[in-house]
């Protein structure tokens, strides 16, 4: 099964602002800079890598799971932290829905960001990280034109479960992964951003060698080429870039944190 999301590459077009908003404002830890390139770590499993490049950028959507115990004290930071909060149609930037809270920013590049927790996420199981107590990335937006068709593939090559199927958004969750695939007509909430596809790389967490040996059989069924070398799989769904990497993500986190 698919474990995580372990890595996220993405594009910039500034380092420094990068490193001035993820590493100083949200301080996110930061492993590896150079004048090109800068890694950072928002929890123990997943890592964010930004390349400066000069190529027009189209925003990302990611969204990170904190203690649900800890959110109001979490946007308090972020304000203190003076990151622009984005504000839904009545004026408020909070929202509750039946099952939690979220709130909204930007960074530098127009990336939307997106802090949330749950209330059924069991807490105590994964060490919160950093300033945000960030648990795991839970989610990354794949904008594209058919939706009915990506979320199939995702069941089909990895076994994801399906959540929210409507025909222009869908949940393809792996793990605490949930990929949000969804119709580039259709603009990413609170502020009707339209939803363009991003120049992004995304490497997922499998416990082990087996998992990998039968998502490469699947994408043998399905005439998609791959590389696969010793614990890392590459291979690409419609223009996106992706892997999966064994990790030492604990097989059992999913389950032991209730996720539905």
């Amino acid at each position: 099964m698919i474990t995580h999301f372990a890595r996220v590459e993405l594009n910039t077009v500034s380092i420094q602002g990068v490193k001035q908003f993820y590493g100083n404002q949200l301080q996110f830890p930061i492993s590896f800079e150079a004048v090109d390139e800068i890694h950072l770590q928002p929890s123990e499993h997943c890592k964010l890598v930004f390349k400066e490049g000069g190529q027009p950028l189209c925003p990302a959507h990611m969204a990170f799971e904190v203690p649900f115990t800890a959110f109001d004290d979490i946007v308090n930071l972020l304000q203190k932290a003076g990151v622009t909060l984005l504000q839904w149609s009545d004026g408020r930037s909070v929202d509750e829905f039946e099952t939690g809270k979220n709130v909204y920013f930007r960074d530098g590049d127009g990336n939307l960001l997106e802090i949330l927790a749950h209330t059924y996420v069991q807490e105590g199981v994964l060490p919160p990280s950093g300033y945000l107590k960030i648990l795991f990335l839970r989610e990354i937006g794949f904008p594209v034109d058919n939706v009915f068709a990506i979320r199939e593939l995702f069941v089909e090559l990895f076994d994801f479960k399906l959540d929210n199927v409507e025909d222009n958004f869908t949940f393809a969750i792996g793990g605490t992964a949930h990929v949000v695939v969804v119709s580039k007509k259709r603009k990413w909430l609170p502020i009707a951003m339209t939803a363009l596809q991003p120049a992004m790389k995304v490497t997922f967490g499998a416990p082990n060698v087996q998992v990998l040996n039968r998502i490469s059989n699947n994408l043998e069924g399905k005439n998609i080429p791959y590389t696969l070398e010793k614990d890392r799989l590459h291979f690409q769904i419609g223009d996106y870039n992706l892997h999966i990497q064994v990790t030492a993500f604990p097989e059992n986190i999913p389950a032991l944190l209730q996720l539905p």
